[in-house]
């Protein structure tokens, strides 16, 4: 046992999250799982994946989003922008970026149909209307959306509660962060209608300078069940205003100004050098679904969900010397000189609708287990720029528009998941998806596009139920994924395909649960991050040929009667491009296996929990990511050092026998040893052929995303 403590991990148990749950906002309604069944797994399948609750997140749950929360799963790197965790933040798992970890809410997709990236500043304080979380490692099992080439991550908001109740949260920190929230709910009114809600406003000025967030978020949901019925209608939706961080700094400025923040930067008329007040990002976005769950007999229950998102918004921007050609300008004259450049301040708008439904039937009977689903999406999206103030306005008038581009994006989906049980122990997984994708857009980088995409993804499995502590699972799994917008404004981009092999072995008793697993993701024209960044901050990614994933993942939960625990993961991997082709001095050169860009040889999580009482919870949480590559060429310019970071989580309950029940006190410390750290940054390359005329020198460069040191949030939070 010494040993198998020694490797490290942590399991969150699949039976634990299928339990009704206590809480001060009341008993749990167990139907509410329905919602995610047909999009998660239990220990009975053949998947990699991990569970985190609300208890779990609870503690922790201050301000920050959804992945600086989920930064202790096994094999995840979480990122920030502003370098506290509120404002812009990313993960990554097993190395693929946010766009390649599909992401669903109680099963409707969430990812950005054109970026294919989940943007979670749309939905500040979410965390705190969620139920649970279930993180699919690999391809997983089929879902709605854009296909998982990393990961898939399920999210079921907040269940129905039985007893009225309410609570007030507030809490404030380091970088004037501060954050109210107010959360309600009816109970159940005649046992078969219920009315919750959230109201949440989150600000602060970020670790970077000027990289400052305005945060507000609401979340309402209505409730009728009864003996064979659960219908939920939801509305929920944030806005956002946040400074700009994408720009980061070169090393030398990470040397002597972390903090320095260049977004803004321009120089007024007496040579002084200024910063543009309000270089944002401003958006709202408002989501509605209505869930619809029937029981129709002992064996078949049905499920239905229609969807509609609505965001709007727009990124400001100074721009200096701007040339006329690029905004639609003519020339003019000013003081007998021809001018063609100006100052100019632009709002580049994003204007978008993506609705649709998704459905499912489950059948259940002796030894099989069938769930037949799909759903149907569609996505419209306008693209303009306008200028709102220019010093010299040339021939425009107000509101033109220098570009104006549609988008326009359908996917289809089918799917037939089965789990038969061929004996007590033997069980298999069988699992066949179509997709249709369709997208049609134009505009002067993309050119006009009109594709079409129709994937097949099998996936097939078997899980081998040893005794009652053991089990194992072997499964074999294709993913096909289509190219994003920034792709296709980047050439000509190839659909990508992935045949994800997954063996692990789970163990479970009372006082050690772990899991263990080998991977190997073998890639043909993965979309890889190249590296650099565009002119709004996206990641910009290319085709690679042939390309893989290789790892080793463990995670356990470890318990000492009942006031110690050990929750440790580690995730050991190599992830190569084979024969790598990079033009270099102006020769293409065969660089042989090269490390595929931001993706770590080893990530290491741990929480150590004391809890002498059930009032009080002390943990240590550390993390460990080791060398990253920014880029695919292995150049030591492209390097991200690894980082080790220690957070210190305390949390104190005390109960009231009034009209307040209880008031919960929570602090985090996040940083505590001060590390001097980076998570995040991004490398580009060019050719110089002006320096030595005649000949071509490829020059490299990096930028980096500096994370804060030590730094605090407090908070309390009273339940009525």
């Amino acid at each position: 046992m010494t040993t198998i403590v020694a490797v490290f991990c942590l399991a969150l148990c699949a039976t634990a999250q299928q339990q009704p749950t206590d809480s001060l906002e009341g008993k749990k309604i167990e139907l509410e799982e329905v919602f995610v069944s047909a999009v998660r797994v239990t220990k009975e399948s053949p998947v990699t994946f991990s569970n985190l609750t609300k208890e779990q997140i609870g503690p922790r749950n201050l301000g920050q989003d959804i992945p600086v929360l989920m930064n202790y799963m096994p094999a995840v790197v979480t990122t920030s922008d502003a370098g506290a965790g509120v404002g812009y933040t990313g993960i990554r798992v097993r190395g693929s970026d946010g766009t390649r970890v599909n992401v669903t809410i109680n099963g409707v997709p969430y990812n950005d149909s054109e970026s294919q990236g989940t943007f979670w500043v749309n939905m500040p304080d979410f965390a705190s209307s969620t139920e649970s979380l279930q993180l699919q490692r690999g391809v997983g099992t089929s879902t709605n959306g854009a296909g998982a080439f990393g990961a898939s991550l399920n999210l079921l908001t907040d269940v129905v509660s039985e007893e009225a109740f309410g609570q007030i949260s507030s809490s404030f920190g380091s970088f004037n962060t501060l954050r109210n929230n107010l959360k309600f709910s009816t109970g159940m009114l005649n046992d078969q209608v219920e009315i919750s809600g959230r109201l949440s406003q989150i600000g602060s000025d970020g670790y970077v300078d000027r990289a400052s967030s305005k945060l507000k978020s609401y979340f309402l949901q209505g409730t009728y069940k009864n003996d064979k019925t659960l219908i939920k209608a939801l509305l929920f939706g944030g806005h956002e205003k946040t400074y700009q961080a994408w720009n980061g700094v070169d090393a030398k400025t990470l040397a002597t100004d972390r903090t320095f923040n260049s977004a803004g930067i321009y120089t007024d008329e007496n040579g002084d050098t200024q910063f543009y007040d309000n270089e944002i990002d401003n958006y709202k976005q408002d989501h509605f679904q209505l869930h619809w769950n029937q029981n129709i007999s002992e064996q078949w229950a049905a499920n239905l969900a229609i969807h509609y998102t609505h965001g709007r918004g727009f990124f400001e921007q100074y721009r200096e010397d701007a040339h006329f050609d690029d905004y639609g300008l003519d020339p003019i004259v000013v003081d007998g000189q021809d001018q063609n450049t100006t100052d100019l301040i632009r709002r580049q708008w994003l204007n978008n609708d993506f609705y649709g439904t998704v459905f499912s039937a489950h059948y259940t009977q002796d030894r099989l287990k069938l769930i037949l689903g799909g759903g149907w999406n569609k996505y419209t999206g306008a693209h303009y720029g306008e200028i709102i103030w220019a010093q010299y306005a040339s021939n425009s008038n107000i509101r033109d528009r220098y570009y104006d581009n549609d988008a326009n994006k359908s996917d289809f989906n089918g799917f037939a998941k089965a789990i038969y049980d061929l004996t007590d122990q033997w069980k298999f997984f069988g699992d066949l998806q179509y997709r249709r994708v369709g997208y049609d857009a134009n505009g002067d980088k993309t050119g006009m596009v009109d594709d079409t995409f129709n994937f097949f993804n099998p996936k097939a499995g078997v899980t081998y139920l040893y005794n009652f502590n053991n089990s194992f699972y072997l499964s074999y799994a294709r993913a096909n994924r289509e190219p994003n917008r920034d792709d296709y404004e980047s050439g000509s981009p190839k659909p990508e395909k992935l045949d994800d092999f997954e063996l692990g072995w789970r163990y479970v008793s009372p006082a050690l649960q772990v899991n263990s697993n080998v991977y190997y993701m073998r890639y043909k024209d993965q979309l890889v991050l190249t590296g650099e960044i565009n002119d709004v901050g996206a990641p910009q990614r290319a085709n690679v040929g042939d390309s893989y994933r290789l790892g080793l993942e463990v995670d356990a939960n470890f318990q000492w009667g009942r006031i110690f625990s050990l929750r440790p993961n580690i995730a050991l991997s190599t992830n190569k491009n084979v024969n790598f082709l990079f033009e270099r001095d102006g020769v293409l050169q065969d660089l042989g296996n090269t490390n595929i860009s931001f993706s770590p040889d080893i990530v290491f999580g741990n929480i150590f929990t004391y809890q002498p009482s059930e009032e009080l919870q002390i943990s240590l949480l550390t993390k460990y990511v080791g060398k990253q590559y920014m880029g695919n060429i292995d150049s030591e310019e492209s390097v991200l050092d690894p980082y080790t970071t220690t957070d210190l989580n305390v949390q104190y309950s005390i109960g009231i026998d009034s009209f307040v029940k209880s008031i919960v006190l929570r602090g985090l410390v996040n940083n505590i040893f001060n590390t001097k750290y980076v998570s995040n940054g991004y490398f580009y390359t060019f050719d110089d052929d002006y320096t030595n005329p005649g000949t071509i020198t490829t020059v490299e460069g990096a930028g980096y995303y500096p994370q804060a040191g030590i730094n605090f949030l407090l908070g309390a939070t009273i339940y009525f």
